[in-house]
Formats: C-alpha cells, structure tokens, sequence
C-alpha cells in the first residue's frame, strides 16, 4: 500500500484550499521566521520556474459517525507553513506577525528590465523603475494592461515589448506548480515523522504537539478551531498585551466566546516565572484531563481512535474534544493560574533562572490542577505540588525522555494516589546516599545552570536568608534585582595562585552580596576581609559590611552555609573549603526540602 502520494498544483489552487480550509494550517497565528529576503527568493525561484520545495500534507482519518456513515477527513499540514505564509504575505498581500508579534507588510518590488525582485525599501520606492510592489498585479487587482500602461507613463524610453513580456511573465507567478505531498491518513505519527525528516534531510525536529495543534486547528466539528485559538491567543497575551485589542477588534466571535472570557484576565495580568507555549498548555491540560502523558495518544483520541478495535469513532473524538477543552479552560482559569505561580514562588522559587525545567513545572501545574479538580485540601495540595515540583528538578526527572516519564508519573498517581506514589520516588531516589553523596557531588560544578545550585538558592529564599555579610539585604531580593554574585575566595586572588576559572567559579565559591561590599572585598583574602569586618564593627565603622555586632557576623556566615574555617583562610585551604561547603549545601538543601 502506497505510504503518500505526490502530485503538483499551481499556487493559486494551493492559496485557494487554504482559505476555504481545504488545507487547515495550526499555526496560521504563529510567528513568520523568515527574512524577507527569502521570500523575495521563493517569489524569483517561482518567476525563473525553479522548483521551490514540497508542502506536505497529512490527511485526517475517516470517522465512523453516529448514523454509521463515515466522514472524510481534512488535510492538515504538515511541512511548509513559511513557504505557504511567505505566498499568502507576497502574492495576497496578508500581513503576518513576526518574532515580536507585531504585524508587518512585505511588500516585494520588480524591475520588468532587469527581471529582479527586492524587498521593497525607500530607495526602490522612489525609482521609476520599480514596481512598488508585486501583490495587486499577481493577484489580479489590476490587470496586465494597466500595469503596463502605468509603468511605461513613468518610464516612457524603455522598450514596451520587453516590458510586456515581464510583466506578463510575472502575472504567471501564480500559475506556477508547487509539489504536494499527501500523506496517507493510516499512518502513525512516528511514521509520519519519520518521512518528515527523511524529506527534510536536516534532521528537523517535528513535535508531535504541532500535530496536535494540526488536529484541533482543522476541526471545527467539536470546536477545535476555537480551542487553537484559545492556546495560540493565551500564550500571546502572555507577552503582547496590545494583542487584546486586536482581538476585539478583528475577532469578535472569539471575543463573544467563553473561552476569550476565560482567558481575557491575562491582557492585564503578568507572569515572569512560567511563561507557558502552546506545547507547554497543551501538555498540562492533556496530562491532567486525560491523565496520559504522550501527544500521538492526544491525536489518536481526537481522531477518534478505539485503541481496543483500532476503529475511528465519532463519540470517542466528541469525547476526547470535550475533555481538552475542559482542560484548557481550567489551565487558563485566572484564579488556578495565579495560586499555582504563588505556591511556586512560596517555595522559594521566585525566579525564572531557578528553575531549569519548564517540565517540571508543567507537570506540577498539570498535578496542581488534578488535585484541585478532586477537592483535596488546599494545603494538603501545596504540600504535595511544592515537594514534586522540588523533587523532580533535584534529580532531573524530565530531562530525557520527557513524554514517557509523564506518563509514567501520571498514571502511577493516578493509580496509587499521589501521597503513596510521592513516598515511593522519595524512597527510589532521595534516600540517604542522595543527600549525602550524589547532591553534594551535584554541587561540584562550575555552571549557574546546575539544578542542585538553583534549588539550594530557592532554599535560602524559602528560608528569608539574609545576603552574605548584610544585615537586612535578603537573598530574594538580590536574585530578583540581579544583584551581585561574589566569590567567596576572590577569583583574583585564587587566579594569581594558580587558580584556573573552572576552579575559581565553583558554586560552592559563589555567595549573593550587596555591590558595595563585593567591590570593597576587591581580592583580599578571606582572612583579611573577615578580620577586617570583626574590627570594623568593634570600631562601630561599616565600610565592607553593614553588620553591626560579631553575633550578627556569625549568624550570617552560618545562614549562608560558610564553614567556621572561612576566617582564617588562604589558597592553600580552597579544595578544603569547598567540599566542607557542598555538604553545608547539600544539607540546606535537605532540611528545606523537608520542611515543604
């Protein structure tokens, strides 16, 4: 049985089943990455008749519907979304959105003489012999005469025939075959990856949340339509609050919808910790409603599919649609949204820079809402949220096989209830050996970025720890300003004795100060600059530090994890120093996670 079929059609067919949804395209709202100057390029590989690459298609399958008759699926693109925007911005004139969500015009421009495009600027507008810009003579605004005649009028030496023959020629853009490849709706998504890559040959690759924003973008059966555009609109106002009014004002059926009520809150709401992208709702209202954790079953079961008769069921889809719409509701829900970020926040972790998995919080909001959704109390929840969400970033949980860990943890929380299933991975993974050995070895690292490090910051902004040698600066506070990170052993210093950077910068080197008293430290030794704090606060002076008492010096250095050897400290006691530190740390971060 053939796999897919090729064939070729010219573009305006192409542009044609896209706008009567002939072809539905999930990501029609997402931003345009190219340059201009490659579409410039695909609209003169078109006019010289190059071949400008394959669009590819997978159809949806055939739906067993109620009355027993079968539905015949769409075709949902798979490959060639830049390609099929780049057509509809040059030849129909579309604006498109780029990279900043802003929408833009590009204009492409054509000199008949020389039979080149540009991409339209100030310098070709101003010339006779450009033609500003190609759309209203490709998309037959005007017709090949008055285009003639009103270039010739500006440019009354050139030869007419030459320039009847371009323009002509141009006018046949849209004429011009585009190869399509249709993938057989019987395939799975692994193979319909598969065959992606192979025609890419770049090694691209395809996320299977694309193909379920393919699915639900070309369903407008269920409401599928509706639903990508309550991911796609949700995730944008996250980050352009001006989008709001282009909604009200260009798409007043979605403004009129309850999922635009749902989610309108976030066109003045803010969130500068999670930031969520269409895979990042999809995955946490498919996890949590459907309680699976690998998209190709989102698209079979939107599909329809009866994974016992491997038949495609039209009550199955209804469903399965049903449930993420449930799903996405909940996930935008303005009250759930915002007690999430705060329990997050409430477990010291107030950044975005400290916390290095988006999985990991992706599948404590997805847990945070399943929990919610059965009544469990509110601080039983957060108990629960805050100590997975913690532990997962601890021992890397969706650092590798992402989907097939969610959904392991899913369906075993689903099946044993998430205390039992908690105290199990507690058992598996934090038992004494990792708090005492692979934590503090965790910790020997030189990178910001290490998990072990972040969670031990959150756990000194859990506990309100005071900055090193400050009296009321906290640690939260610096974190959340950007404040200084100082090397507890000067990295001058340790430079000057042989000292390499990966040694230097060792985390367990690294504390949170104030400016004032990292540049007043400069490279003294820890020996001197410790002395030198004890006598200024017995002189009532306070130059590097604002501590005002030698209780107050040692309560610091205890809080930020220092070992009592700091104050007599030189190069030759560094190594020493910090594996004392890393257990120090490691401990922190133990009691912390106790206390959660």
């Amino acid at each position: 049985m053939a796999k897919y079929s090729v064939h070729q059609q010219p573009v305006e067919t192409l542009l044609s089943w896209i706008k009567s949804g002939e072809i539905a395209i999930p990501e029609i709202q997402r931003p345009f990455v190219w340059k201009s100057a490659k579409v410039r390029d695909l609209i003169d590989s078109l006019y010289q008749g190059y071949p400008v690459g394959y669009i590819i298609t997978w159809r949806n399958p055939d739906v067993k519907l109620k009355n027993g008759e079968l539905s015949a699926g769409k075709k949902v693109l798979i490959d060639g979304q830049q390609r099929i925007t780049a057509l509809t911005a040059a030849v129909v004139g579309q604006r498109v959105l780029n990279k900043n969500y802003k929408e833009i015009n590009i204009r492409i421009a054509f000199n008949p003489i020389t039979e080149k495009f540009e991409v339209l600027n100030k310098a070709f507008e101003k010339s006779s012999e450009w033609i500003n810009n190609i759309n209203p003579i490709v998309n037959d605004e005007i017709s090949v005469f008055e285009a003639i005649d009103e270039y010739m009028n500006l440019n009354p030496e050139v030869d007419k025939r030459s320039v009847i023959k371009t323009i002509e020629k141009l006018k046949g853009v849209k004429t011009k075959q585009v190869g399509i490849i249709e993938l057989d709706h019987s395939l799975d998504i692994d193979t319909v990856t598969d065959i992606f890559i192979r025609i890419n040959q770049k090694g691209v690759v395809l996320s299977n949340a694309d193909f379920v924003m393919s699915k639900i973008a070309s369903d407008e059966v269920y409401g599928g339509n509706k639903m990508r555009k309550l991911v796609d609109y949700f995730c944008r106002l996250l980050v352009d609050k001006d989008f709001n009014k282009h909604i009200l004002d260009n798409d007043t059926v979605f403004a009129n919808s309850d999922y635009y009520k749902a989610s309108k809150w976030m066109a003045t709401g803010s969130d500068d910790l999670y930031i969520p992208d269409y895979i990042d709702v999809l995955r946490v209202a498919f996890t949590y409603k459907f309680s699976r954790g690998k998209f190709s079953d989102l698209v079979a079961l939107l599909s329809g599919r009866n994974f016992e008769t491997r038949t495609y069921e039209s009550d199955i889809a209804e469903c399965s649609y049903n449930l993420l719409s449930e799903g996405l509701t909940d996930f935008v829900n303005q009250t759930s949204y915002q007690r999430f970020i705060m329990l997050v926040k409430s477990a010291g972790l107030i950044s975005q820079k400290l916390i290095a998995s988006k999985n990991s919080l992706n599948f404590s909001y997805a847990l945070y809402l399943k929990l919610r959704n059965e009544c469990m109390p509110e601080s039983e929840i957060q108990h629960y949220v805050k100590r997975w969400l913690v532990m997962s970033l601890l021992i890397g949980r969706y650092s590798g096989s992402v989907e097939s860990m969610i959904d392991e943890d899913i369906k075993q929380i689903n099946e044993k209830g998430v205390k039992v299933y908690l105290q199990q991975m507690e058992q598996n993974h934090l038992g004494q050996g990792f708090w005492e050995f692979s934590l503090v070895n965790q910790l020997e690292s030189s990178s910001v970025n290490n998990n072990a490090y972040n969670v031990y910051l959150a756990a000194q902004c859990y506990g309100n720890a005071p900055a090193f040698l400050s009296k009321s600066m906290k640690i939260s506070s610096l974190i959340e300003q950007r404040g200084d990170v100082h090397h507890i052993f000067p990295k001058k210093y340790l430079a000057q004795n042989g000292f390499i950077p990966k040694q230097y910068n060792q985390v367990a080197n690294f504390v949170y100060t104030e400016q004032a008293t990292n540049i007043k430290v400069g490279m003294l030794t820890p020996q001197n600059y410790i002395a030198k704090v004890a006598t200024q606060i017995e002189d009532g002076v306070f130059d590097i530090s604002t501590l005002d008492s030698k209780i107050g010096l040692e309560e610091n250095l205890l809080l930020n994890d220092i070992p009592k050897t700091l104050h007599k400290a030189t190069h030759l006691d560094y190594n020493d120093f910090l594996v004392e530190r890393r257990k120090l740390m490691a401990a922190k971060i133990k009691t912390y996670y106790e206390q959660l």
